[in-house]
């Protein structure tokens, strides 16, 4: 053998090595590690059954040799997709159910957490991720590269690529409880109903399925006459209602467990029944009505505004309330968790608690459309915590946003929870590799949302990064992880969404972001060519007298949309939380808070906390490098670095344009701005990466 063929096979060695210990992330929480040998005793047969029992042999961290039982059948402690894990096994009162118990199993392997004598139920019965894919394979708000569903009008074929991703993100969505999936943008192009397309569709539905995953369409309004050619688009329209009979009847013999439709109607431009002088709970209830032969519902966003109203915080609850019982009971309306826009921080949206005789589901963003796109890190379960565990007061104390839409409180017919995805063709499927932990997080909290943040990143960060050879806590080195990565590391992610709150909107600011694209500062921004709700100026609304948006029963009364005595506390300025502050009141810059600051010297405070506490994860993350993999190390190292000049950005930014109103002096004893007012305007340095 010459040294040639020697020095070959030394370089094919180390490419293997390099390769077995590089990790690009497209694992996700799932990543593979040795298993032990395991006898399964499955009673039952299914394709969803069969998955179980592959994922439970080729995960398998117990006792080498031990004997599991899965078994399907009724008992009176399980709810719906709910299990049970005991010595024997696993049991369920479904086969989807018997699948959710192995991933919780193997999970609680992975993480070190006991298996013995537990019950678990979902909170929802659907745990959706809406996905804003369009038909061309772009994403509307996607920060992870292009659609894994669709590719465009000339490339409809389905691939055996294209199988292994849909299996492979199915399988991600089955290990923490989601199961089902819109598959196309509530913007809706008319042409996902047209039968090319719905081919791509059951192709797709074909592959989630054996994980438990239902499928959903968004559906355009004005369908009838864009694809089907009629005059009107009218719900109460013979012709209308017999043209989505027959696309409805089309659809479920191709997906026969079809899930139903998500329609967002007369929101920003979109077709609607109010074209046609009918209510929401008219074309909802059309739609409900040729969906209820099939056992499929309606999701009808209450995303709505228009410029008539003077504060579009008060439009979703003025629009529906008055509809409240008028709808089916197969239409839950889709709320987002606050009243604007999926904003850093919104108090929640007072629609949840008041429709007592209407299903209503909660709206998450998972994609970090208004916290960084994929460039920042930003740990979202405290954010949906918060908003979940957020007291409505509807039915006294304790009638918390999660309690009024699960069925706890209102026995509402169907109950559900979606998440707007962050998922992509990107190799690590978020771009960002803790932006996976958001996608984590929602399925964890829509199966139970009495989780704590901390305790869902505890799980993540140990899925995600500890050795996969080596069950967790059996290790040598265990004891320097956790306190060398576990712990660091969890309390960054902790921390990471109010560090977004700090540098950007503090204290209820609230959507001053640069136009259009919803990244870096932009509270300049308020042309007169546009409607004011559109413009950064109409929610802080800054004068030489002050600053917030007066939402008080002085002001647009939107505080009266909430509950006694949340209502009355919410309109104080002494009791208004300071979290919300500027969201409800317009106060002076000399206004005294409780830490003694006065508002104005508060603002910059809280400015520069936030770029403190980026610098801080550079510092917490760089010390972590002996434990995690290289490949993953600089890539978060790099995206900290210019999360870091982001928020010094929006320090700078926010702190020299709002001083022109205060008059006053930045607090001496913070740092001076970096960049200039009308630099940053012109230069949007916080793109120097791009």
């Amino acid at each position: 053998m010459n040294i040639k063929t020697i020095s070959g096979i030394f370089c094919i060695i180390l490419c293997m090595t390099t390769a077995a210990r590089a990790e690009n992330g497209h694992q996700l929480w799932l990543r593979k590690g040795k298993a032990n040998p395991v006898t399964i005793v499955c009673q039952g047969s299914s394709p969803i059954l069969k998955n179980a029992v592959k994922e439970l042999e080729a995960g398998w961290l117990g006792e080498p040799g031990s004997k599991l039982i899965l078994s399907v059948g009724r008992d009176k402690r399980l709810k719906g997709d709910g299990f049970m894990l005991d010595s024997r096994g696993i049991h369920a009162s479904t086969d989807k159910g018997i699948l959710y118990g192995v991933y919780d199993l193997l999970r609680r392997q992975k993480t070190g957490e006991s298996a013995k004598s537990v019950v678990s139920n979902p909170a929802y019965e659907y745990r959706l991720l809406n996905h804003w894919d369009n038909l061309d394979g772009s994403v509307e708000r996607g920060y992870a590269g292009r659609s894994i569903f669709w590719r465009g009008d000339k490339d409809l074929a389905v691939t055996q690529n294209d199988r292994v991703l849909w299996q492979e993100y199915a399988r991600a969505c089955a290990s923490v409880g989601i199961n089902a999936s819109v598959l196309n943008n509530v913007n809706a192009s008319p042409r996902i109903l047209d039968p090319e397309y719905l081919k791509r569709v059951k192709a797709i539905a074909d592959i989630l399925r054996p994980y438990g995953i239902k499928t959903f369409l968004s559906v355009n309004f004005s369908s009838p006459v864009r694809l089907g050619g009629l005059k009107t688009s009218d719900p109460l329209d013979k012709d209308v209602i017999r043209w989505w009979k027959v696309k409805t009847e089309e659809i479920y013999k191709l997906i026969p467990d079809f899930g139903g439709f998500l329609v967002k109607a007369n929101s920003e431009g979109q077709p609607g029944p109010q074209d046609f002088g009918r209510t929401h709970a008219d074309g909802a209830n059309m739609m409900a009505d040729v969906l209820k032969p099939y056992r499929g519902i309606v999701m009808w966003r209450a995303f709505v505004y228009s410029s008539q109203e003077k504060d579009r915080a008060r439009q979703a609850y003025n629009e529906f309330m008055p509809l409240d019982g008028a709808f089916r009971d197969n239409v839950i309306i889709q709320v987002k968790n606050g009243p604007i826009d999926f904003q850093p921080r919104e108090p929640f949206s007072p629609l949840f608690g008041a429709m007592k005789k209407t299903a209503v589901m909660p709206e998450l963003q998972i994609t970090q459309e208004y916290l960084g796109h994929s460039y920042q890190l930003a740990f979202l379960a405290p954010m949906w915590e918060e908003c979940l565990k957020s007291d409505t007061y509807q039915e006294g104390k304790g009638s918390t946003v999660a309690r009024c839409t699960d069925g706890s409180i209102f026995k509402y017919p169907y109950t559900a929870i979606a998440g707007v995805a962050n998922t992509g063709l990107d190799l690590n499927w978020c771009g960002h590799p803790f932006a996976q932990a958001n996608w984590y997080a929602f399925g964890r909290q829509a199966w139970d949302h009495t989780l704590t943040s901390e305790q869902i990143a505890d799980e993540w960060t140990k899925l995600t990064f500890y050795n996969p050879d080596v069950a967790y806590g059996k290790s040598e080195k265990h004891g320097d992880w956790e306190r060398g990565f576990l712990k660091p590391v969890k309390e960054m992610m902790l921390e990471s969404r109010e560090a977004v709150v700090n540098y950007s909107m503090p204290l209820g600011f609230h959507h001053i972001f640069s136009a259009d694209d919803h990244y870096g500062p932009g509270p300049w921004f308020g042309p007169k060519s546009v409607r004011p709700d559109w413009t950064s100026v109409y929610y802080h609304q800054a004068d030489t007298n002050g600053v917030g948006f007066n939402r008080t029963r002085s002001g647009s009364n939107a505080v009266s949309q909430y509950h006694e005595p949340l209502a009355s506390q919410l309109n104080d300025v002494q009791t208004c939380p300071e979290k919300y502050l500027l969201w409800f009141h317009h106060l002076p810059w000399d206004f005294k808070l409780k830490s003694g600051k006065t508002l104005w010297d508060e603002i910059c405070f809280h400015y520069d906390h936030g770029i403190q506490q980026v610098r801080g994860f550079q510092k917490t993350w760089d010390l972590t490098e002996p434990y995690v993999d290289k490949q993953r190390f600089l890539q978060v190292q790099n995206l900290l670095m210019r999360q870091t000049l982001d928020a010094q950005v929006w320090k700078d930014g926010c702190i020299l344009y709002f001083q022109q109103f205060s008059r006053r002096p930045v607090p001496y004893d913070l740092e001076r701005p970096v960049f200039g007012l009308e630099f940053i305007k012109k230069k949007r340095p916080i793109l120097i990466f791009e």
